[in-house]
């Protein structure tokens, strides 16, 4: 009878150990899964972003309209000209003049030479005149209008620029079954800025100043598709606090109820091993 009392005494103690090595881990384990966020009083500004590049606005591609013998080409490649200079001379006297000020940005042709119709003999570019181009879907086009004020990120300069939409094109063009309008956009000038050179134009769309918010990552949505955080009650225990969410910007999210500025909201943290299972189909 010792013998059992002894025996059943080592499994009841083991049992314990155990149970109470178990709760202890659980318990790790469950706060280390959170990470705490205090509700904070900020700004949120959001956008309408639209790519594009910087070209002229003022541009001359001189093609011949006939076959023709160039006689003399009266400019080089970097010279300046203004509208009605003579830049080349046919064998027939025919002289074929400048369009636009600018400076001759190519030239493919030279004196004594032949060229056929439609060959490209030179271009010329004004750039003291620079604007915008950016492409807008017609779902956003809704958004736009002339006059309106934009910011613009030169991308290769890290800068940016004020500009203002002065015209949108009233044709789309479609590509890969999606219909792009243009919009123009003048922009401060700056000598740094050059042609063909990405831009990414912002858009206001909303803002909301003095608001509670926290990040996008504390929110979380239930089956249906009702979003709520996180939190502890007074026992400590998590619980699920629902939540009325307002604008974002992709990172920061308005809380228009559910939570108050200093509440303590708890995001859960992404196990990388438990992500990689599940992104090859692990997991429960």
């Amino acid at each position: 009878m010792k013998k059992s009392t002894k025996v059943i005494s080592l499994i009841v103690g083991g049992v314990l150990g155990v149970t109470i090595i178990s709760t202890v881990l659980f318990a790790n384990h469950g706060s280390a899964a959170f990470e705490e966020e205090k509700v904070l009083t900020d700004d949120i500004t959001t956008y309408y972003s639209f790519s594009g590049t910087v070209d002229a606005k003022n541009r001359q591609n001189v093609v011949s309209h006939k076959e023709m013998h160039v006689e003399q080409v009266l400019v080089k490649q970097g010279d300046y000209v203004n509208t009605g200079d003579v830049l080349i001379i046919s064998s027939e006297g025919e002289e074929i003049r400048a369009e636009v000020d600018g400076e001759v940005a190519g030239l493919y042709t030279k004196s004594d030479s032949h060229a056929i119709k439609g060959s490209r003999l030179l271009d010329i570019v004004d750039y003291n005149d620079l604007h915008v181009k950016v492409k807008v879907d017609e779902y956003d086009l809704k958004n736009i209008e002339i006059n309106q004020d934009v910011d613009v990120t030169i991308n290769a300069l890290e800068k940016v620029v004020k500009g203002n939409i002065y015209a949108i094109s009233k044709e789309a063009v479609n590509e890969n079954g999606i219909s792009y309008f243009t919009a123009m956009i003048d922009f401060d000038k700056d000598d740094s800025i050059r042609v063909g050179m990405s831009a990414e134009t912002k858009v206001l769309k909303d803002y909301a100043i003095g608001i509670n918010t926290v990040s996008m990552k504390a929110i979380q949505f239930d089956s249906k598709n009702e979003p709520y955080v996180m939190k502890t009650n007074n026992d400590g225990k998590l619980i699920k606090q629902y939540v009325k969410t307002g604008i974002n910007d992709g990172t920061t999210v308005e809380i228009k109820s559910g939570l108050q500025v200093n509440d303590v909201v708890m995001i859960p943290k992404v196990d990388p091993a438990n992500n990689a299972a599940m992104m090859h189909g692990g997991g429960m």
